[in-house]
């Protein structure tokens, strides 16, 4: 059976992390993309070791796992040539994906206005910080700021020390990548009934309070703002993470009555059943220092072993390489190998969409590894594309 997505065709401006993980994931369901790179500016994303492959075609890790299952072109957008060859494009590619400031493909004369033109159907969608209008439009950003303007960060952290950067870039991911691919899926999905296309203005700081969606419903609702460290799933319960005897954690999600007294009774703390439900900060700071005094008796594994046999909502802290080896996460096909072009496979992690490949993932190539061979299927000859010097 095909993938979902086989047919659609993207043309990709993006750089860094959002729009390239938009496009892989729909890449990973079967779209054609399209990666269109600057020749002179490099993404970081490129430069950031360890490189993977063999030696005339290694990447970065990172970049493979972006790329996986696309094509790569440089062009110069902004040589005289590099609108023309869009234009040869559209007709083949309906989607486009772009990540510059706001105004920026305007000027080059690839904005929606202009490129809608030539495809009436064309799906557009633009990734910033901040949106195509407000008083930020202009500003720059990274993933810390959308957090921190959005009221996140406000309350994600400690009291003692304050907001915490996350593991992974939140807004980046959820705004720039996954409000990203539902806009597109949302606009396409229309199309087919309407023969329409359209513009979608994804803004990451958006997204980012987008997703205080709980807490920020309660704030709005009462007037106050939520804590650091006071409130149910921040800190203000024992619903936390606990330091072993070797200097690791285990996770502690046993909310409910049924799962508190599973973690109460493999800890031997059943005389503290009575408190889990009461909310106050002083009974939920004894439940934390006696929890902590116990798990910290033991080492990682012992409490792994003991909380094995029991459904309490209490899980390890795996690093990275744990969890790509953990039974559950191999058996669920979360670590795939992709070939490079050399044929050599390439351990990545898989996207969670529930979509399989009958063939296997292209890891991300080097850039602009096709550029010549669309060039020439857009009707170039060998002598105009050694003529041209737009990539």
């Amino acid at each position: 059976m095909s993938l979902p997505l086989a047919g659609l065709k993207i043309l990709d401006f993006t750089t860094l992390l959002p729009g390239p993980y938009a496009t892989q994931l729909l890449a990973d369901m079967g779209a054609k993309v399209l990666r269109i790179e600057s020749p002179t500016r490099p993404d970081l994303v490129k430069l950031m070791p360890p490189f993977v492959g063999t030696c005339e075609q290694k990447v970065s890790a990172a970049h493979a796992t972006l790329n996986r299952n696309k094509q790569s072109m440089t062009l110069d957008l902004k040589h005289p040539e590099a609108k023309a060859i869009i234009h040869k494009l559209l007709p083949e590619y309906d989607i486009v994906i772009e990540q510059f400031r706001p105004g920026v493909m305007q000027r080059l004369g690839l904005d929606y206005s202009a490129l809608k033109e030539i495809q009436p159907q064309l799906i557009y969608c633009s990734i910033t910080g901040y949106g195509q209008t407000g008083p930020l439009k202009d500003r720059a950003g990274h993933d810390i700021n959308y957090l921190a303007l959005s009221g996140l960060a406000s309350f994600s952290g400690r009291k003692d020390t304050g907001p915490i950067l996350s593991g992974t870039q939140v807004a980046d991911i959820a705004g720039g990548s996954h409000h990203a691919v539902m806009a597109i899926m949302a606009a396409h999905i229309q199309r087919m009934s309407t023969n329409e296309g359209q513009y979608l203005d994804i803004s990451m700081s958006d997204a980012a309070m987008a997703l205080t969606t709980m807490f920020g419903s309660n704030a709005l609702a009462s007037g106050e703002d939520p804590e650091l460290g006071g409130e149910m799933l921040n800190g203000g319960l024992f619903y936390d993470y606990y330091q072993t005897s070797d200097d690791r954690y285990i996770s502690v999600g046993s909310l409910e009555p049924n799962f508190a007294m599973a973690l109460l009774t493999v800890l031997e703390l059943t005389d503290l059943k009575n408190k889990v439900a009461d909310q106050s900060e002083q009974s939920q700071q004894k439940i934390r220092t006696a929890i902590s005094d116990k798990i910290s008796t033991q080492p990682l594994a012992y409490w792994q072993a003991e909380f094995e046999k029991v459904d309490a909502c209490v899980e390890p802290v795996l690093t990275m390489n744990e969890a790509a080896c953990h039974p559950h996460f191999v058996a669920r096909g979360m670590i795939i190998e992709a070939k490079d072009v050399g044929g050599n496979s390439i351990q990545q992690i898989n996207s969670a969409l529930p979509f399989k490949r009958d063939s296997a993932h292209q890891a991300g190539k080097k850039l602009g590894a096709d550029t010549k061979a669309i060039l020439k299927k857009l009707g170039y000859s060998d002598d105009q594309v050694d003529e041209l010097n737009c990539f």
